[in-house]
């Protein structure tokens, strides 16, 4: 196996889907194949020392990843001179990339310089909003056909790739992310439930973005209400978005039953996993921002939770359609509501999920499996 250098501004102890995705995957990989190089945090000794792998850090977050600024290239060849510096003292032979863009560039430079090939990965949202801004969709143009190899999330991730960006099906590697079983399980110990007062719950855990659809479940809460008197609404996650969607459910007289857990420890999470009724990511495409695939939906049926998903973007690729969980039309509040109300009203069907679900993972979505076929088919 080639030495990885695995290049991703989202690494833990940053909480997001991406970054647990690349944990799991490169921390199984042999000793000696994979070194790191991520965002430069405070108080990360502990969770570098747990990773068996060398890391290095450097400054890499940014809120805007265009060139069309001083700042801009400057920010690029930052990250592209500690690369290079990697690339030359460890003996890498190829660079793996967590996004097109930002770190896709750095690493183009660097197949120019020293001849390393890259793999990018890609994740669905990414080359949708592409397609909104002239300076991403050149630099996406630019990267996209010198990768090696470009690793999609989903099937829906492959066809956005091979439909808009012209790219050939045999460069795209199909790998969706995983979820640990052995941290993500079913428990009957009740760790969240007292706080929530024995009250039909659904949670989501996301960032507060737009397309993840928190705003559409509050403005569905009304409608919920109705036939499902104690229902309750968990809201993990931080973002932009926090303010707007508690004056939404201040404003839809829905705060009461309206909870912002903000980010959590892994503990908090799983807990939260574990004592819902439904968990639920009634995501929407908005503009062309989509959900790319939802690790969540599938750490949720890890612990043996009946799902419920928006249509769009990959998510109906992480359940059983029917069995483990359904797909809803997030687009209105009227039809979402129809549809967690048929679900919180049926407490055998939810149990019957939780169960398929958990079943559903153990056979198709263990790390231990993904990170074996990442070996084979990213080597």
């Amino acid at each position: 196996m080639r030495k990885i250098l695995l290049l991703t501004e989202i690494f833990p102890p940053v909480h997001g889907g991406s970054g647990r995705w690349f944990w799991e995957i490169y921390r199984r990989f042999p000793h000696g194949s994979v070194e790191a190089l991520t965002d430069d945090l405070p108080n990360v000794s502990l969770t570098d020392e747990s990773f068996p792998h060398p890391i290095h850090r450097t400054r890499m977050a940014k809120d805007r990843f265009g060139v069309a600024s001083l700042a801009g290239l400057q920010y690029y060849f930052h990250i592209w001179k500690k690369l290079d510096l990697l690339v030359r003292t460890r003996e890498i032979q190829q660079v793996h990339c967590g996004r097109l863009i930002p770190e896709g560039v750095p690493a183009l430079l660097n197949k120019f310089r020293r001849g390393v090939p890259f793999t990018c990965y890609v994740h669905g949202e990414d080359v949708e909003i592409a397609r909104t801004s002239r300076e991403i969709s050149m630099l996406t143009r630019w990267v996209l056909p010198r990768a090696e190899k470009i690793v999609a999330n989903s099937n829906n991730t492959r066809d956005l790739l091979t439909r808009w960006w012209k790219i050939d099906e045999d460069r795209i590697v199909v790998m969706t992310p995983g979820v640990d079983i052995e941290h993500f399980h079913p428990s009957h110990s009740k760790k969240r439930r007292e706080s929530w007062n024995q009250k039909k719950v659904i949670v989501t855990v996301g960032r507060l973005v737009p397309r993840k659809g928190q705003d559409m479940m509050i403005r569905a809460l009304p409608l919920i209400r109705e036939s499902v008197k104690d229902a309750y609404y968990c809201i993990v996650g931080g973002g932009a978005e926090e303010q707007h969607l508690r004056d939404l459910a201040d404003s839809h007289g829905v705060s009461d039953i309206v909870e912002f857990a903000g980010e959590l420890t892994d503990d908090q999470m799983l807990a939260c996993y574990q004592d819902c009724d439904l968990f639920a990511l009634p995501n929407r495409r908005v503009m062309n921002d989509d959900e790319g695939f939802g690790m969540v939906l599938l750490e949720a049926q890890s612990c043996g939770k009946a799902v419920l998903a928006g249509d769009s973007g990959g998510t109906r690729e992480t359940m059983l359609l029917g069995e483990t969980g359904v797909i809803a039309d997030c687009t209105t509040p009227q039809s979402l509501a129809k549809s967690v109300v048929n679900l919180l009203q049926d407490t055998a069907r939810l149990q019957q999920m939780g169960l398929n679900g958990r079943q559903f993972m153990e056979r198709s979505f263990s790390w231990t499996e993904l990170a074996q076929t990442a070996m084979e088919r990213l080597k």
